[in-house]
């Protein structure tokens, strides 16, 4: 059986952690900067966990878990 290839936008969006849990960055963080809040810009610097019902269809777009 051939290897799966993995998707290249996911690898960029998406990293896994040691324990398997699959991380995200927040959206809108590079557009129209200078008028948002110190604070909002940088709660989008962060990474959090990506939500349960999208983690099946991210972990078959990035099969053996891209760091």
């Amino acid at each position: 059986m051939p290897k799966m290839k993995t998707h290249k936008g996911a690898k960029s969006r998406f990293h896994v952690t040691g324990n398997g849990k699959i991380m995200r960055v927040k959206g809108p963080k590079s557009h129209l900067r200078r008028r948002k809040a110190k604070r909002v810009k940088r709660l989008f610097g962060e990474t959090i966990e990506l939500h349960p019902s999208d983690r099946t269809r991210i972990k078959r777009l990035i099969p053996y878990g891209v760091k």
